[in-house]
């Protein structure tokens, strides 16, 4: 699917979408305050689109007008979403106190950063979370579109496969780093708490190769030194894999299957000096305080949301079994050096 805003004029919205799949005809959804008011099909045939190979007929240009959407020129916000994926293609909304500036907030951790997107969310006319559940047509379209300058993105992705897209004098790039410790006990716990996602024959193509090691993880007893150990011993690749200093392959690699060597971890440190912003879980506040000061916000700084009981304990004895060192040799260099000098910088 790509996507493409041509302009919004106040009576007349311009855009295309080609659908996933290239003989149907597109239709969007029109929202306002929540609630959908119109269901409309492309119907100007763009030869172009036709030509790239990316629909069959190239009917997949939209023009709303009041005949569309009803009172449309007197709307001051709405939404338009693709039927198929439900993805925003366009979100109107007043121009008066929205930053006018394109965020990249990357998430190196399994959890989304949910209390930074809340705070940013009203801030920008667009938004988008969970940008590594998209394809890739998806994110270039969001990535390269010029069309949109007030939107704030977050999700995990593969940042060197992307990098291209995220020239610094048009997005401000930026990423809280986790505690490799914490980060890998609240992977294990949420594999584990995938377990019955992963047994269920009709959903378990949800966790794709991950169905195995969610499984896995419910034969041990985390709360057991012993039985922890003996885990590590026997970790299928799928959990290995997504255990293995995550932030270096996060930042090192193109491919999440690439294989992760000591390189890599050269090419996550490259990666990370070039991102605008970087704070440490540690500092949350500072972290928020500054993306704020940056893009000049006046908002308040939220408090983070805790890290459960369970996480914290799993990690100290984490820090006990000597093969979780060399799983996340990479990453604990980089947190600590990001800690070290977060902690330099806010105090001076």
């Amino acid at each position: 699917m790509r996507f493409f805003v041509d302009f919004d004029r106040g009576d007349l919205i311009r855009f295309w979408m080609t659908p996933d799949n290239p003989t149907a005809i597109g239709r969007v959804a029109v929202s306002v305050g929540g609630r959908r008011v119109a269901e409309v099909p492309a119907t100007i045939v763009d030869p172009n689109i036709r030509a790239f190979g990316w629909h069959a007929t190239g009917q997949c240009t939209y023009e709303l007008t009041e005949a569309e959407v009803p009172g449309l020129p007197g709307l001051p916000e709405l939404e338009i979403h693709d039927l198929d994926t439900n993805l925003l293609i366009y979100r109107r909304a007043s121009a008066e106190g929205l930053c006018q500036s394109k965020v990249l907030l990357i998430n190196t951790g399994i959890k989304p950063e949910t209390v930074i997107q809340g705070l940013m969310y009203k801030h920008f006319q667009q938004s988008y979370f969970g940008l590594g559940k998209l394809t890739e047509d998806m994110l270039r379209c969001i990535f390269e579109s010029g069309t949109i300058a007030s939107s704030f993105l977050s999700g995990s992705i593969v940042v060197p496969r992307y990098e291209n897209f995220l020239p610094p004098d048009q997005i401000l790039t930026a990423a809280l780093i986790h505690d490799p410790h914490v980060e890998m006990a609240t992977r294990m716990l949420w594999l584990r708490a995938q377990a019955d996602l992963g047994a269920d024959p009709g959903q378990v193509w949800r966790l794709g190769r991950l169905a195995e090691a969610a499984t896995f993880m419910t034969e041990f007893d985390l709360l057991d030194l012993k039985s922890l150990k003996r885990l590590f011993r026997l970790l299928p690749e799928p959990a290995y894999r997504l255990l293995y200093n995550p932030l270096t392959r996060q930042l090192g690699t193109r491919l999440p299957d690439d294989r992760v060597h000591p390189g890599n971890s050269i090419v996550a440190v490259e990666i990370l000096s070039r991102i605008g912003i970087v704070g440490h879980r540690d500092a949350f506040e500072a972290f928020v305080a500054t993306l704020l000061d940056r893009l000049e916000i006046q908002d308040t700084v939220p408090a983070p949301e805790p890290i459960p009981a369970d996480v914290i304990d799993l990690a100290g004895r984490l820090r006990q079994v000597r093969p979780v060192d060399d799983m996340l040799i990479f990453d604990t260099v980089m947190a600590d050096v990001v800690r070290s000098s977060v902690a330099k910088a806010w105090t001076t």
